[in-house]
């Protein structure tokens, strides 16, 4: 079993940086990839960010140039650096982590609200 914590979410004005965190409860070297999603209240959750065991990263066109994910292997921790942030990216944030033996998991969501 692999639980994954989420923290950072908060309030924010626009224009602002928030950094978002996700610890798992087991070392990441098993993990092939770890991304972010985030979800508004009567739409799909879409992706975000993701980054892969070979360090390649893939963002949605809406995030590009404005966050980074990242990955700290000694902390078991992953990272989503969040600058520039808009209104629009009001939502709920969620880890996930897929290990290369196929298996799945997901945080339990962070709130990131930007607003004036």
């Amino acid at each position: 079993q692999v639980q994954l914590v989420e923290s950072g979410g908060g309030l924010v004005q626009p224009g602002g940086s928030l950094r978002l965190s996700c610890a798992a409860s087991r070392s990441v070297s098993g993990i092939f990839s770890m991304g972010w999603y985030r979800q508004v209240p009567g739409k799909q959750r879409e992706l975000v960010a993701t980054v892969t065991s070979g360090g390649t990263t893939d963002y949605a066109d809406s995030v590009k140039g404005r966050f980074t994910i990242s990955r700290d292997n000694p902390k078991n921790t992953a990272y989503l650096q969040m600058n520039s942030l808009k209104p629009e990216d009001t939502a709920v944030y969620y880890c996930k982590v897929v290990y290369f033996a196929g298996r799945e998991y997901w945080g339990q969501g962070t709130q990131v609200t930007v607003s004036s």
